[in-house]
Parts: C-alpha cells; sequence; structure tokens
C-alpha cells in the first residue's frame, strides 16, 4: 500500500469511527488529490478549528477559490459546523475530510467530474 492508500484508508477509518458516516470513497479520493503532497505533512494535513487564520484560508482557497463561492457569513457557518460535526475535541481534523464535507455541504461533488 502506498503512502496516498493509507492516507486514504486513515481518512475512511477517522469518518466511520469519529463522525459515523458512510463516505463515497471516490469523491474523497478526489478531493485528497486535489490537496497534493500537502496530505503527507504533518502540521497541512490537518485544520486548527481554533485558528481564525487557518480557518480563513480554508475560506478563501478552497470555499471561494476551489469551490468557485460567493463569500458570506454562510461560508463561516458551514466552517464552524464541519468543526462542530468533526468534535471539538478531535484533534485529527484532517484536511482532506474538511474539504470533503465542505464539498457536500455546499452540493459541489460535480467540480470533482
Amino acid at each position: 500500500m502506498n503512502k496516498f492508500e493509507e492516507a486514504l484508508e486513515n481518512y475512511t477509518t477517522e469518518f466511520k469511527n469519529t463522525i459515523n458516516i458512510e463516505v463515497d470513497v471516490e469523491l474523497l479520493k478526489k478531493v485528497t488529490r486535489g490537496l497534493g503532497p500537502s496530505i503527507y505533512n504533518q502540521d497541512s494535513s490537518k485544520v486548527s478549528g481554533s485558528d481564525k487564520s487557518e480557518l480563513e484560508t480554508v475560506k478563501q482557497n478552497f470555499l471561494i477559490k476551489k469551490l468557485g463561492l460567493k463569500d458570506g457569513p454562510q461560508l463561516d457557518e458551514a466552517i464552524q459546523d464541519v468543526m462542530d460535526q468533526m468534535g471539538k475535541f478531535n484533534r485529527n481534523k484532517y484536511r482532506a475530510m474538511v474539504y470533503y464535507l465542505l464539498t457536500l455541504k455546499f452540493n459541489k461533488a460535480s467540480i470533482y467530474n
């Protein structure tokens, strides 16, 4: 198993064990590939839910630039919803998982087709 497959398996297990949702593995794979080598870096592979600048980066670089959404309070609310869904004390808020959940929340899976 290569590093990418290991990361993908880790995310799938994390979804099952901590969030308890069924995952569209193909979409998760596409979202994860879109993150490139950042998934292999301990720091960049995760999102800090308490770091305002980190959450702003998620909003600007992913929701606005990648998904093409318009800025507004709904974006901040969606990010907070995902942070809450992943658990306040969960230290493993993997970026690929956060982006996957945000993609679903805004019905933007077609971006990855």
